[in-house]
């Protein structure tokens, strides 16, 4: 199997593997416990935690959820007032927006999925918004949204600006002017089941779970080991931000040239190249992930598979049903080789083609 599908999860790295090992097999001693194998449990958490934080603005403390989706409602669902947030966001913030009850406001994207700043900050007075959404990579096609640009704008009207960093966490700098910034251990490498949200000094959401108040804001107890996995994973990141970003580049490139006479959804230029969404026209997607089964790749989001909807990214950003339902996305990463993504890539292209003799 090619696995070409890293937004939609990363393979686990062996260091974030070996960080978890003794905490799953020898350790088990509850990190909020006062007695000594509770307090080495919680200095392995602690560790953990400033290796995540390390990869964050200065100014604000790192608090571990069970993933970004819990991230996201708590920074939602803990505050008050008016909501701006754009057309391409994840459901994840979006569903959290509607199903919060605040009145709300979506503001269109550009043909490459960039939102402008300056619209987002006239939405922000118009409503009177105290709480800002903008991602920051999108996990569809790869798009970088101006997040400088967006806190820059927004500042005056004192409005907190949320940051889903998902996609972009561990690859790209966090961009300073953020108030609390959303995080996934599964997407740089890490285990499944633990993410985080940076909170600035002086925000405080109001919790969203209650029952212990373990995190200061967040119930629940912690698991060392998926608290050691993500701090592996993202001090693995730290000193290979540079390294993969080259990496994932030159794979883009490569990609590009071997699917020419392919349509790219979203930015060219100002994109995570690791995401590659693409289209072709009269492509049938079932039956190309059916003809190739031993390529992994996406038809779109993964979140909205199965739901026979199509993107609502794609839209946003003006394709037509026909044109969505043609594309895939192509996800590459660290352990991705050029052989074998040309090899993968040369194979998906062969059964398009044959698809156009068929018909």
């Amino acid at each position: 199997m090619t696995y070409l599908d890293y937004q939609a999860t990363t393979p686990l790295a062996p260091e974030a593997l070996d960080a978890m090992l003794p905490w799953l097999r020898d350790q088990h001693a509850n990190p909020h416990s006062p007695h000594r194998a509770g307090r080495a449990a919680k200095a392995a958490v602690e560790v953990a935690r400033a290796q995540v934080a390390a990869l964050m603005p200065p100014g604000g403390r790192v608090v571990f959820t069970s993933g970004a989706t819990e991230a996201l409602n708590w920074a939602i669902k803990g505050g008050t007032g008016a909501i701006v947030t754009q057309a391409t966001e994840h459901a994840a913030v979006l569903d959290t927006v509607a199903a919060s009850g605040r009145a709300s406001v979506v503001v269109p994207v550009d043909r490459d999925g960039r939102v402008d700043p300056s619209i987002v900050a006239a939405a922000v007075r118009e409503s009177d918004a105290r709480l800002v959404a903008v991602m920051l990579v999108n996990n569809e096609i790869g798009t970088i949204q101006p997040i400088a640009e967006i806190a820059a704008a927004v500042r005056p009207s004192g409005a907190l600006l949320l940051c889903d960093a998902v996609q972009g966490y561990g690859r790209v700098a966090i961009p300073e002017g953020c108030d609390m910034v959303a995080i996934s251990a599964h997407k740089i490498h890490g285990p499944k089941g633990i993410g985080a949200l940076w909170i600035r000094e002086g925000v405080a959401p109001a919790p969203l779970l209650h029952g212990g108040d373990q995190e200061g804001g967040r119930s629940g107890t912690l698991s060392p080991a998926l608290c050691a996995g993500f701090g592996a994973a993202a001090r693995l990141a730290a000193t290979r931000m540079a390294q993969d970003a080259t990496h994932v580049a030159h794979l883009f490139a490569a990609a590009r040239a071997r699917l020419a006479g392919w349509t790219v959804n979203g930015a060219e230029d100002r994109r995570w190249p690791g995401n590659l969404s693409v289209r072709r026209d009269g492509l049938d997607v079932a039956r190309l992930m059916s003809d190739v089964r031993d390529v992994a790749f996406s038809a779109g989001s993964a979140c909205a598979s199965g739901s026979g909807r199509t993107s609502h990214v794609l839209r946003a950003i003006g394709l037509s049903d026909v044109e969505a339902r043609t594309t895939i996305r192509i996800g590459v990463g660290r352990y991705t080789t050029q052989t074998e993504l040309l090899v993968a890539l040369d194979r998906l292209v062969a059964a398009v083609d044959a698809q156009k003799v068929a018909a």
